[in-house]
Order: C-alpha cells, then structure tokens, then sequence
C-alpha cells in the first residue's frame, strides 16, 4: 500500500488525475490548488465547470482550515453519521475558486475507507473528488463499469480493489447554514 499511495501523490503532485476507489463509488481526484488539473477532470467527464465538486478531508482539523465558519450543527452531523455524508458548508476558504461553487458554498465530505484516510494524510491537503462517469450517466457499481473513456483519459489508476463492487450508493448530502439550521439534499 506504501509504494501505491507513493505513486498517487506523486501523480498529483505533477498535476495528474487519478482514478481511484473511495467510501462510496469509484472517483476521479486531483490537487485541489491545480486549476488544470480541476478543469482536466471536468473535460473528463464532460461536465459544466459552473457545477461543484466535492473535496475530501482527512478529518475535523483538515476541515476547518478549508471552510470560513462551521456550524456547531455540522459537528453534530458529523459525529452522528454512520454512514458517508458530504456536508455543504456556507463558506469556502482557501481552496482554488475551480472547485468552489458560484454562491461560495463547498461539499466536504471526511471519507471512512482505509486507503483515502491513509492518502490524505500523507498528501496532507485536500482532494478533488467526483464520481467516475461521464455526466448523466450512472455512477459506476465497481471499477469494470467505469467507460474506458474516463480509463484512459486519466493519470494514474490506483491499483486496488479492482475486483470489488462499490456500495454503489453515493454518500446523503446535507447542507447546512450558518444559522445551524440544515437541509437534507440528498
């Protein structure tokens, strides 16, 4: 695992995107600080540069260096949630203005699996993260229902869990105002 999670940040680093598997489905990820690297990842999947991605944390401490205000409600979220959840915080901070949504609102989620905690804290930063489909159609159920269009479009191809269908569930979206009031979107 050491030499593939070498390799990932190393392909990141230089700009690259990677196609890899997360808590949820297969993605597509990249450096959160590298426009073309974010605008690659929208070509790959044909997809308008005005609808936001997600980026990935390692934990609370990651997040709060990313979102201006956290609501004590998120923390609650957060803590309460047992399966993956993406939040969608009112204020984005420090992040490249590609990923960030018009309104400035940006969707973290902190993902569960062993090998995204173990990436993002190495590569101690965020990371892009987007399903690996083209848009409009289905997320993949595992890493053979990915178009091989998206296959060799992208940098690198994390060698794991290749052989293993997803949750084939997307993670509940809930977003949250500065108010402490939330809405359940997805």
């Amino acid at each position: 695992m050491k030499e593939i999670i070498a390799e990932t940040i190393r392909v990141l680093n230089v700009g690259g995107v990677i196609l890899y598997p997360t808590d949820t489905i297969w993605g597509l990820g990249c450096d959160p600080d590298n426009a073309d690297a974010i605008a690659s990842i929208y070509a790959i999947k044909q997809r308008v540069e005005s609808k936001s991605m997600i980026v990935l944390v390692k934990d609370v401490k990651m997040l709060e260096k990313y979102v201006e205000q956290i609501p004590e409600v998120a923390y609650q979220l957060i803590e309460a949630s047992t399966g993956p959840l993406t939040i969608i915080y009112p204020k984005a901070k420090n992040l490249n203005p590609n990923i960030v949504a018009p309104d400035g609102t940006i969707a973290v989620r902190i993902p569960k699996c062993e090998f995204c905690q173990q990436l993002l804290s190495e590569y101690n930063k965020p990371l892009v993260s987007t399903s690996a489909n083209l848009t409009g159609q289905k997320p993949p159920l595992g890493f053979f229902d990915i178009v091989n269009e998206i296959k060799i479009a992208v940098d690198y191809i994390v060698p794991i869990r290749l052989n293993q269908l997803s949750s084939a569930k997307s993670s509940d979206i809930i977003k949250v105002f500065k108010s402490g009031k939330f809405d359940v979107v997805r």
